[in-house]
């Protein structure tokens, strides 16, 4: 999820201000930078490694322009390196790119174009996309030139161009968020409305596959058809100083939001790599996943995953009582860790635990240089960039979508698992829209006086209950308890009296008949059904739909729980960033 910035018009000043708009969307991508600028007919190009939050502009002279774009980059495809940073450019240096997302198939088509003679400077995926405007540009116009290389790619992005010879500003997307800014006489273009929010509050919004070419007044197209679109202005209200958390209140729901494209980075992995790691559990003389809180639950559900997908049984063991565990341990196990910060002390301790008995250790973590991953023999970083929130949310999802990859892989089924994950995580873009939140803000509305509330599911869903449980007593501080649904009758229906709340996770798969049956155990002693479902059932006193993902099922399903639990923590005066009692990583015993 990088950031991006662009700027056309009057002011000479074109590269100050993206530079400036850049800093305001560095949480997006903080790794490395870059600004493209027209100079002389030629492309000017300032890149470096490292934060733009610590470049000193005020004592840097930049040439003097009217257009600009920039990028702030999470490394995705290439290390971190000035190569790989953005903005790239073609070999006359008359275009230049920025983009945020995904290119599938950047793979064949570089390889066609380093037939035609193209050379790649970087590890990029972006790069292949100035070429192929370059290539198509030698007998069409910039404009068609960009749209036929558009119409090429297949994934999901966000993407800037520029000629160096003409005031124009192309920009296109497909399920990354781009937003163009009317200003007087100039135009803003940006992955979040924070970084022009001091210029201007009339908006156009880009929507998917959907192409804007701004130059005096901006001209929208569809991708596909050609057609020219018309769109409105519309008025803002947000004001500056609540730029650092964009368009959102709190961090919690950015975060939750974010998962648009948090997905997507977390499966951009190298095949080589992950099929490296499933060959290590699949030689291991036992398997263990460890993880506190949240992670344990993740773990907790990729077990499931594990023996569904790969036929492989794992151990699951929370960080805090590993020690204990510690007899099984060979030389030949393997010990996955898991963790948001990689310094969680009860799995920093399991994994010495692991180190001293000769095992090997895989953490899958999202803090690069944290001590797990030091510590460890192999790390896969989940990519989901800063989460401040306490609660985690899409740390959450990314972790989910690491481990089913690998149960995945573990079969001999990898493109099969991140085909699976791609869909999922466009479904992910598709369903976190503003007309779905209202309704689960209404539903919040309804339970929010509520003091206990359960959640019930089944096989891989079942350790979701249990982390949609802890995502409501972390911020809504609701008393909210999560079982197998098949356990009711063993003691918790007990616990249901007239109108208590209780959310049934439903996927559509072999556990759907039992699961609503036990919701209807629940119903017919007073219990108010939610359901979490692709479809809409008979027992359900209000439903949320979710897409119908497969074995991915854990992944859609959390995510409206976390959206709900924001709503009750707002709802009840709660600060749904810094719950009560709580830190974000738990670096003490």
């Amino acid at each position: 999820m990088c950031g991006i910035f662009a700027y056309s018009g009057q002011k000479k000043s074109a590269g100050d201000l993206v530079i400036r708009g850049l800093k305001k969307l560095e949480y997006r991508g903080y790794d490395s930078w870059g600004i493209a600028y027209s100079e002389n007919q030629k492309i000017g190009l300032l890149r470096k490694v490292g934060k733009i939050g610590e470049f000193d502009l005020e004592n840097t002279a930049l040439p003097q322009s009217t257009l600009a774009i920039g990028h702030s980059r999470w490394a995705t495809h290439g290390g971190v390196t000035e190569e790989n940073a953005h903005p790239h450019v073609d070999a006359q240096k008359m275009f230049a790119i920025v983009h945020n997302g995904i290119i599938e198939n950047y793979k064949e088509l570089r390889d066609e174009l380093q037939r035609k003679g193209y050379t790649f400077k970087s590890e990029t995926d972006t790069e292949t996309i100035v070429h192929l405007i370059a290539d198509y540009a030698k007998e069409n116009t910039f404009v068609t030139a960009t749209k036929m290389a558009i119409k090429r790619l297949k994934g999901r992005f966000a993407i800037l161009a520029i000629k160096a010879d003409e005031q124009k500003i192309i920009a296109a997307r497909r399920g990354s968020p781009l937003i163009l800014g009317v200003g007087e006489n100039e135009f803003f273009i940006a992955s979040d409305i924070p970084a022009f929010i001091n210029h201007t509050k009339k908006v156009m919004y880009i929507d998917d596959d959907e192409m804007v070419v701004v130059n005096e007044k901006p001209h929208f197209y569809n991708i596909h058809s050609g057609e020219e679109i018309e769109k409105r202005v519309v008025e803002i209200n947000w004001e500056p100083q609540s730029a650092e958390k964009g368009a959102f209140e709190h961090f919690m729901i950015k975060e939750i939001m974010e998962q648009k494209d948090t997905i997507y980075r977390a499966i951009n992995q190298k095949d080589s790599e992950i099929l490296h790691l499933a060959d290590e559990i699949k030689k291991a003389y036992g398997t263990f996943l460890i993880g506190c809180g949240t992670a344990g639950k993740v773990c907790h559900a990729a077990s499931y995953l594990f023996s569904k997908v790969a036929k492989r049984h794992v151990n699951v063991i929370v960080g805090s009582e590993f020690p204990s565990q510690q007899d099984f341990l060979k030389e030949k196990s393997l010990v996955i860790a898991v963790s948001q910060s990689g310094e969680t002390a009860d799995t920093l301790e399991a994994i010495e635990v692991a180190k001293t008995k000769g095992s090997k250790v895989l953490s899958i973590i999202n803090v690069e240089g944290s001590s797990m991953d030091r510590m460890s023999d192999y790390a896969i970083h989940i990519k989901a960039g800063p989460e401040k929130a306490v609660a985690s949310t899409k740390a959450t999802t990314s972790q989910l979508a690491i481990l089913t990859m690998l149960a995945y892989a573990c079969d001999n089924r990898l493109t099969e698992g991140k085909r699976l994950l791609i869909d999922t995580a466009g479904e992910i873009n598709d369903m976190l829209n503003p007309r779905y939140e209202k309704h689960i803000r209404a539903l919040a509305e309804k339970i929010k006086d509520f003091e206990s509330m359960y959640v019930i599911g089944k096989a891989v869903n079942y350790p979701i209950a249990l982390e949609a449980a802890i995502k409501l007593q972390e911020v809504s501080y609701i008393h909210a308890e999560g079982f197998a649904g098949g356990e009711l009758k063993h003691g918790p229906i007990a616990l249901i009296s007239d109108g208590t709340p209780c959310i049934a996770i439903v996927a559509n798969d072999e556990t759907r008949t039992d699961i609503l049956n036990n919701a209807m155990e629940v119903k017919s002693r007073g219990g108010f059904i939610i359901g979490v479902s692709p479809q809409n059932e008979d027992v359900f006193d209000q439903w949320i739909k979710v897409p119908d993902a497969g074995n991915a099922s854990p992944i859609v399903n959390i995510i409206p729980i976390q959206l709900l639990a924001y709503h009750l923590a707002v709802l009840r005066q709660n600060n749904p960033d810094m719950p009560r009692n709580l830190a974000k990583s738990v670096t003490v015993k």
